[in-house]
């Protein structure tokens, strides 16, 4: 059987009231429910962050403007939204988002992995070890050093305190002068971080453990999962939290009693994003197929049908078993030079095309150096070594197919459909 490793770190033309928001072209990273319960924002893989009209099923806007992919989200308390990723810049969106942002943040000098906003602040987690706290009224930024390596998540806690949680496995209480002090310790990378009411805390770690922690620092461990949890929300009033994980499975929890109250049965794809809606009846996630989609979170249950895989649309006569093969792909990749932005090339044509080459594309600085030409013999190599080893630097997925057989498909099923 076929074996895909997904690398953490990296890392929806719906009917009137479809439940399943079709409309990014790559895994979508980050989901905030706007308060007026109407609307939803959603950013991905593929550089957008699109404003959706949720009861029609409608995207209202469509913006393009970072270069990379969009990771984290936050509502401002003057309406805006704040969006951040793969560059490192931080746009700041009048409610209606436009074609550029109404203001720039500028200083990380890594990709940015998470946003929270709290009064008059805005802070940043980022993979160049730093929090950034900052200020909206002159967007100015204090610069909070102390993690040891990726900063993965930011949160403020109820009374403005910040906090923040990181690969070095640390949870970090700021003071206002800068200094830190960890308040807990996971042992193991740590990827998502709420702040509970009474002033605790919620982090999901790569292990797929919940870990509830004490305002004085005590903590609790639940088994939430086998896979790294890389998203939580916390419900309006604070008694549910919805936990998200790479192997696609989404739980809610009881915040106090620490016991399982719901699994929501998806299409066990990573799920990359949760956020409950603001009345806490809604629960909305996003993840590897693209889609933005819509649950029931008092009974767990899927509003509307689940869409179909996007390989079921190809032409006749391909290669079954490539085209399955080639489903871990299609998140990212689309075979036809008319499909949408998507989060990485089309592969029309790619066999024989210079890697790098395609006009338009913003490339990682090792592919634009375009020094293989693809063909069977490379293609196969960047699937068998892993693109962390062929094109170190690269924006892909850490993906491989380690079945032999598995991968002649691909590569049959490439062949037929790039042409």
């Amino acid at each position: 059987m076929r074996r895909l490793v997904l690398a953490l770190w990296l890392l929806l033309s719906a009917p009137a009231l479809a439940q399943d928001l079709s409309g990014h072209g790559g895994p979508v990273r980050a989901v905030l429910p706007l308060p007026d319960g109407q609307h939803i924002v959603s950013a991905g893989f593929d550089h957008a962050v699109i404003l959706w009209d949720a009861r029609a099923g409608q995207a209202r806007a469509v913006a393009r403007w970072h270069r990379g992919s969009v990771n984290a989200l936050a509502l401002l308390p003057d309406g805006r939204i704040a969006s951040a990723g793969e560059g490192g810049r931080i746009a700041l969106w009048a409610p209606g988002l436009g074609a550029t942002p109404a203001q720039i943040l500028e200083g990380h000098s890594g990709q940015i992995a998470g946003l929270a906003a709290h009064g008059g602040f805005l802070a940043s987690a980022a993979w160049d070890g730093a929090v950034r706290l900052w200020n909206l009224a002159d967007g100015s930024a204090q610069v909070l050093e102390g993690h040891r390596g990726l900063v993965n998540a930011v949160a403020f806690r109820p009374d403005g305190a910040l906090i923040s949680a990181g690969f070095d496995g640390t949870i970090r209480l700021w003071s206002a002068d800068g200094s830190n002090q960890i308040i807990a310790e996971a042992g193991l990378p740590l990827n998502a971080l709420v702040a509970l009411p009474d002033g605790g805390l919620a982090a999901g770690g790569v292990d797929g453990v919940l870990r509830l922690i004490t305002r004085n620092g005590a903590m609790r461990e639940v088994e939430a999962g086998a896979r790294p949890i890389v998203a939580l929300s916390l419900d309006g009033a604070g008694g549910r939290l919805a936990v998200a994980s790479l192997g696609g499975n989404v739980t809610i929890w009881g915040v106090e009693t620490a016991r399982l109250m719901h699994t929501l049965e998806g299409p066990g794809l990573p799920v990359w994003s949760v956020a409950f809606a603001p009345d806490g009846r809604l629960l909305w996630t996003g993840g590897a197929d693209r889609q933005v989609r819509r649950w029931n979170a008092l009974s767990g249950r899927a509003i509307g049908p689940i869409a179909a895989p996007a390989t079921t649309d190809l032409p006749p006569g391909l290669d079954a078993h490539g085209a399955q093969v080639f489903r871990a792909c299609s998140a990212c990749h689309a075979l036809t030079a008319e499909a949408g932005p998507m989060a990485g090339p089309h592969l029309h044509g790619v066999f024989g095309r210079r890697m790098g080459s395609l006009p338009g594309y913003a490339y990682s600085e090792r592919l634009a150096r375009g020094d293989i030409i693809w063909d069977a013999t490379t293609i196969g190599d960047l699937f068998t070594r892993g693109p962390d080893v062929v094109t170190p630097g690269t924006k892909m997925p850490v993906q491989r197919v380690d079945n032999a057989e598995d991968l002649a498909a691909l590569l049959r099923f490439l062949e037929q459909a790039t042409k």
